[in-house]
């Protein structure tokens, strides 16, 4: 135990250091986050914080879509062409997505009059918030995975996101 932690003892107060440790075992062999106990005037909750790294991810260019113009087919777009604006066409990006580990909603600010966390062109660090996840009332910061440029934030604020979708394009 660092000088930091409390040392609980059973005394008087009535809190049981056993089922505490009980309770953090129990977070450290499942997939919880937090375990609220109440007895009485008493109430325990243990908590823990947990990083997710997303793993890289790796793209293939999506075939450029073919117009039919009668018996002849229209040339393919060059490559240095603008993306089409069309959302039906599937466009890869390039960067490594920053994914949602986790079903809830985005927040891309700390309360509603302050400032985004990050916006597109910033610079971030790994391990900077990048934005918030709310699910089941516990806000979860989604932190940066490495140092990069922020490409682009693809969720809106307040915006409902499932697990695995992709929240940020991060740049090297």
């Amino acid at each position: 135990m660092s000088d930091k932690t409390p040392r609980l003892k059973n005394d008087d107060s009535g809190i049981d250091a056993a089922l505490v440790r009980q309770l953090a075992d129990i977070l450290n062999d499942t997939d919880l986050t937090e375990i609220e106990v109440e007895k009485d005037d008493l109430k325990i909750k243990v908590k823990r914080e947990v990083t997710v790294a997303a793993p890289p991810v790796h793209y293939a260019a999506a075939p450029a879509p073919v117009a039919h113009a009668g018996p002849a087919a229209a040339p393919a777009a060059p490559s240095g062409a603008a993306m089409p604006s069309d959302p039906a066409t599937i466009v890869a990006r390039s960067g490594e997505e920053v994914k949602s580990p986790m079903v809830g909603t985005a927040y891309l600010q700390p309360s509603p009059e302050a400032p985004p966390f990050v916006q597109p062109g910033d610079k971030v660090k790994k391990g900077q918030t990048l934005l918030i996840v709310e699910a089941m009332k516990t806000m979860n910061p989604i932190q940066c995975p490495r140092d990069g440029v922020v490409a682009e934030v693809l969720v809106g604020d307040a915006q409902p996101v499932e697990f695995g979708e992709p929240l940020v394009l991060l740049e090297a």
